[in-house]
């Protein structure tokens, strides 16, 4: 054996497995989701990005080495949730539309605002099977939770003849000026344990 063609020994302990779910809610004290909470099944798996921008204050000062750590600044985050739903209901169409509404009287019409309210941001979770146990009850999960999610790419439908359709979607994550500091995303690692013998 060759001296670095090695992996870590607690490879498969680390591992992120399947292609998870997207939901309104997660309780990441007991690792479980509400069925009804659980947003739609998906073709693809997820993508999620957790991207920081930063601002160079070195770069037009002379003789100064450009990226000097002591004078590089965070300017903001951006965090983006997307994916490809394969399933609909009113309820999935007001969440992708973003500024929307369903119809009080007519629960089968969602019609789209020039407005955008409070109400259109929601929280989104992501949570994807982790380590080598992840058993029904017990297991490893990694979750993101994007805080103050607003539908950013919009409805869309794409039809595919003898095939299923296909919505495309993507969220991003919003601060909040009542609390500035406050990086709207958290992640969770987390290993899991072996499951209870019967």
């Amino acid at each position: 054996m060759m001296k670095f063609t090695r992996i870590p020994v607690n490879t498969f302990q680390n591992l992120q497995l399947n292609a998870g779910y997207w939901a309104k809610d997660f309780d990441t004290s007991t690792g479980s989701v509400e069925e009804d909470d659980i947003i739609g099944a998906t073709t693809g798996g997820a993508n999620i990005t957790i991207t920081p921008s930063y601002t160079d204050l070195g770069e037009d000062i002379d003789n100064c080495p450009k990226n000097t750590k002591e004078l590089k600044q965070l300017d903001n985050w951006e965090i983006k949730g997307s994916g490809t739903l394969v399933t609909m209901s009113p309820a999935i169409a007001k969440m992708l539309s973003g500024p929307a509404d369903i119809d009080k009287s007519d629960a089968t019409k969602v019609t789209p605002r020039m407005t955008l309210s409070q109400e259109d941001f929601a929280d989104l979770w992501w949570i994807g099977d982790y380590s080598d146990k992840n058993g029904a009850t017990n297991g490893g999960f990694i979750a993101t939770h994007i805080i103050n999610a607003l539908s950013t790419g919009g409805f869309q439908i794409q039809s595919t003849d003898k095939a299923k359709g296909q919505f495309a979607f993507e969220f991003t994550a919003h601060q909040s000026i009542s609390t500035p500091d406050v990086v709207p995303v958290e992640i969770y690692v987390k290993a899991g344990t072996a499951e209870a013998e019967s």
